[in-house]
């Protein structure tokens, strides 16, 4: 009998293992592209859009469902899931979610901001172990098409402990959709509220004044600094012309991104029902 003894397997060229093995007690962690359930997002895909396209939003939801347009300040967008010829059809996705502005904010006020949110309840992020020692790194990747290059800011926010933590993506190339991948650390600090809740808000910026931008950006978790939110983030509604589009959401624990876990249009309406439902008339 044979026996390979190993602390880990990892690919041609991979950063991370695709298997680490304990070497204590012989189990093993993977990282699995073909896992069930490892999106946290859903509608990630902007497959599902019961509102329709909703223009004059300054703060709420439409076009997709899941994910809403807030800001300050004299923004105004029109949101619209977008099809063929306005999506990354080459890589799998048919829909988008476009944030086009109509009314500017092209000369930003101290306490101007415009972002894109997404909400999480409390049952849904007990996986993280946040809070605790073995607290879990969390992975998001997108496809995003910016009318600015250079950098963007997302940001997770934790709302039951005032806590964020806030990251940097550079976009290279002008409305062109590229794929981004963010690991955002783990925090031992803080437990998140067990219940049906908003208890975590993840967040693309699009523009920030300077009392969210003055500071040192907030790389690891920490209490809530406004000037530490989104340092360096360039202004992508200065201009009607401008418009965001964000797609193939995908966020997953662990410092892997695998790909985008694709569900039916009939899942993900199921999963969007509890937040909407439209009846029609």
């Amino acid at each position: 009998m044979s026996e390979i003894k190993v602390n880990s397997i990892k690919g041609v060229g991979a950063s991370a293992a695709a298997i680490t093995v304990n070497n204590t007690d012989g189990t093993c962690t993977a990282n699995l592209s073909n896992r069930q359930n490892r999106n946290l997002i859903i509608n990630g895909a902007m497959q599902v859009a019961q509102r329709g396209n909703v223009s004059s939003v300054t703060s709420g939801y439409g076009g997709a469902d899941r994910f809403m347009f807030n800001r300050s300040g004299a923004a105004v967008v029109t949101i619209r899931q977008q099809g063929v010829g306005n999506s990354p059809t080459d890589q799998g996705f048919g829909f988008s979610q476009q944030f086009d502005v109509t009314t500017a904010d092209s000369s930003l006020a101290a306490g101007d901001y415009a972002r894109i949110s997404y909400r999480f309840e409390g049952q849904d992020l007990q996986v993280l172990k946040k809070g605790t020692a073995n607290a879990e790194q969390l992975t998001l990747s997108f496809f995003v098409k910016s009318p600015k290059t250079g950098t963007h800011i997302v940001e997770l926010v934790d709302q039951t402990n005032s806590r964020h933590v806030n990251l940097s993506y550079t976009v290279s190339s002008a409305n062109t959709y590229e794929k981004k991948t963010i690991t955002f650390p783990a925090d031992t600090t803080g437990t998140l509220t067990n219940d049906n809740g908003r208890r975590m808000d993840l967040n693309w910026y699009l523009a920030a004044g300077s009392t969210y931008s003055s500071g040192t950006l907030q790389t690891s978790w920490g209490s809530d600094t406004n000037a530490n939110r989104a340092v360096g983030q360039v202004n992508c509604v200065d201009s009607t012309d401008n418009a965001f589009f964000l797609t193939g959401v995908q966020l997953e624990v662990g410092t892997v991104a695998t790909d985008f876990e694709h569900k039916s249009f009939a899942e993900e309406l199921r999963l969007c029902y509890r937040y909407y439902y439209h009846t029609g008339g």
